[in-house]
């Protein structure tokens, strides 16, 4: 990797850290200078300004860690009703990234900047979609397969399990604890349970 764009990366790394853990709109770029440990040149250099990283921040680490996190457990798996639970307990359990205190990243940035940044509103948008897009392929699938109900509104599903996934990592936020992650977990299960 050259050293230009070593550089680049670090900037989008040790920024993401920050903003993770103060929030986009409290993160400011003598906060990201001082973090990145770069100077104002090195850093208009790369980005024309905290927005246009903002966006690189989505783009080139938050998609690709999503979709790994969020979207490839998903991927060739037998039972979805399991996978579903499972995906969820790890995100909220044994993910060693998201970090309670500080909740979801994507959540995070939705709630703070969609209302004020149409750039990251569709980024943000496109990651969403293709988890909402993931979760019902895998329902669908699993109405072929016999593992779920014919009736069931793969959809609506999906909405209720990713909001119920983005809500609790709130109530995580604000208690500071993930006891409150095993309340949800076991209402998704009873819930998943329903749709046999």
């Amino acid at each position: 990797m050259k050293k230009a764009e070593a550089t680049r990366l670090n900037i989008l790394q040790k920024s993401f850290e920050l903003i993770y853990a103060r929030g986009y709109q409290n993160a400011s770029i003598d906060d990201i200078l001082a973090t990145t440990q770069v100077t104002k040149g090195a850093f208009y250099y790369h980005f024309k300004n905290k927005d246009e990283m903002g966006l690189a921040i989505i783009n080139e680490l938050m998609k690709p860690a999503l979709t790994e996190s969020f979207i490839e457990p998903l991927r060739n798996i037998e039972n979805p009703l399991e996978a579903i639970y499972n995906l969820m307990y790890h995100l909220l359990i044994k993910n060693k990234f998201m970090r309670v205190e500080f909740g979801c990243p994507a959540s995070n940035f939705t709630q703070e900047m969609t209302p004020w940044n149409a750039e990251f509103s569709i980024a943000l948008n496109e990651i969403t979609q293709e988890w909402i897009k993931m979760i019902t392929t895998v329902i669908e699938n699993g109405k072929k397969s016999g593992h779920i109900r014919n009736d069931i509104d793969a959809k609506q599903v999906t909405y209720f399990v990713m909001s119920g996934y983005w809500g609790i990592r709130n109530f995580g936020k604000l208690e500071n604890s993930k006891k409150v992650y095993s309340s949800y977990l076991k209402e998704l299960k009873m819930y998943l349970n329903t749709l046999k």
